[in-house]
């Protein structure tokens, strides 16, 4: 038996397609264009011709070459190149176009391209945040004012390891109301003076927060005036360390903290009053807890003992207050240090960082109320919060500056020890000096 038909048999007049049947189609396939046809089956009426006159040729297989229909063209079954009959639009067997159209098409879908949609997702988002920071940057760089020349500062004592910032918080009423001052018990006093004043050295082996109380007893030495450019010599006149703040403003007290510590200072950092009560509101306030309360009617304190949040002007009543305790620059100094510890981790939390909301909020209120040297960066600033931020959190060390005594209601520094302080900053070695 043979089921290739060597001729016309009674099954050649049936409409099966295969084994030498004469039907034009098979049986519910569809018309596939890589199939190319010879001449079509005898229609009604007609007989079939013999074979081999006029009947075409039924194709062979030709090993490595598919079906060979007896043609020029060819016929190729798609055996060998992968075609198979049917599979629709994603079996690879079919490809529609408009001579030739597969009824089925329109019902096909595209599979979504997922790498292709993760990598220019990813590139977006990394775009947008390029944006974002660039922009960030140069909004908060222009908030800051850069209005303290340390180049007028003369006599300075060599650059050391590390970096030494001078931070100050001052009882500037600049701008603020009569309203706001009655609200804060600020008075209105003229001129400034300095509340807290602390040195903060960073460096290779952890950073130390040193506080200077504003009654330390200091020397004014000669100086140039910061607006005058005229030189005042030096006469041996001792004062309260905030006073050469009041005399000739900020380069004056670098001036005098350099000379009387031989540490150069290579930052300058001021706040006001109305800055650090508004840094405190837009953070959402600050939460401490106090072993005790105390009162104070002179910067409107008022606390009671146990867990409590201060809001703005609460907190600047708690780091003002030193009239409430015996020791009371020494204890002023310590709470200082107590707070910004608390305000720097609330200003680090996920809640403010992560929260457009309250983060621009708070960089807005601290970068307008700041005062900083021509030559302070924003990497400058960040490195000093960031410094500030581990040593109040127990990372790194903060005192007071030595204190021996006192003389006339100053508070007389402990030379020896105050030496041996700055020879270790200097060279940026860890601190084994104690203070008060």
């Amino acid at each position: 038996m043979n089921d290739w038909p060597d001729g016309w048999s009674g099954d050649n007049r049936s409409n099966r397609y295969g084994r030498g049947s004469a039907g034009a189609q098979p049986e519910g396939a569809r018309v596939m264009r890589q199939v190319r046809r010879g001449p079509g089956a005898p229609g009604p009426g007609q007989s079939a011709p013999p074979y081999g006159n006029g009947v075409p040729q039924q194709p062979s297989y030709v090993d490595g070459q598919g079906y060979d229909d007896g043609y020029d063209n060819g016929y190729d079954s798609g055996y060998n190149t992968g075609q198979v009959y049917g599979g629709g639009h994603g079996g690879g067997g079919f490809v529609p176009n408009d001579n030739d159209p597969d009824p089925d098409y329109q019902s096909y879908r595209a599979r979504p391209n997922w790498r292709r949609r993760i990598k220019w997702t990813a590139i977006t988002l990394v775009t947008l945040l390029v944006v974002v920071s660039v922009t960030t940057y140069f909004w908060a760089d222009s908030k800051l004012h850069r209005d303290v020349d340390l180049s007028k500062v003369i006599d300075r004592p060599a650059t050391g390891e590390g970096t030494n910032y001078l931070i100050v918080g001052s009882d500037s009423r600049a701008g603020m109301s009569a309203e706001e001052k009655k609200k804060l018990h600020t008075g209105s006093a003229e001129g400034k003076r300095t509340d807290s004043m602390m040195i903060l050295h960073t460096g290779d082996n952890g950073s130390t927060l040193i506080s200077l109380p504003r009654d330390s007893d200091v020397e004014i030495p000669t100086f140039v005036g910061s607006d005058s450019g005229k030189t005042y010599k030096g006469t041996g006149r001792h004062v309260k360390l905030n006073a050469a703040y009041a005399e000739d403003g900020p380069e004056l007290l670098v001036r005098t903290v350099e000379y009387n510590t031989g540490l150069r200072i290579d930052h300058y950092v001021e706040i006001g009053f109305a800055g650090f009560a508004n840094i405190v509101d837009a953070v959402g306030g600050v939460e401490m807890t106090l072993d005790k309360g105390f009162k104070d009617k002179y910067s409107g304190a008022d606390f009671k003992a146990g867990k409590q949040t201060l809001n703005g002007e609460q907190a600047l009543a708690f780091v003002r207050t030193r009239h409430a305790f015996a020791a009371s620059d020494l204890e002023r100094t310590k709470n200082q240090q107590k707070f910004l510890s608390a305000l720097a981790h609330q200003v680090a939390t996920p809640s403010t960082v992560l929260n457009p909301f309250k983060l621009y909020p708070t960089m807005s209120a601290g970068l307008d109320s700041l005062t900083v040297d021509k030559d302070m960066s924003l990497w400058d600033l960040g490195d000093m919060f960031w410094a500030m931020k581990g040593v109040t959190g127990g990372d790194g060390k903060s005192m007071n500056m030595p204190i021996s005594g006192s003389s006339g209601g100053n508070l007389v520094w402990d030379k020896t020890k105050v030496k041996e302080l700055v020879s270790e900053l200097k060279n940026d070695e860890k601190v084994t000096v104690s203070g008060n």
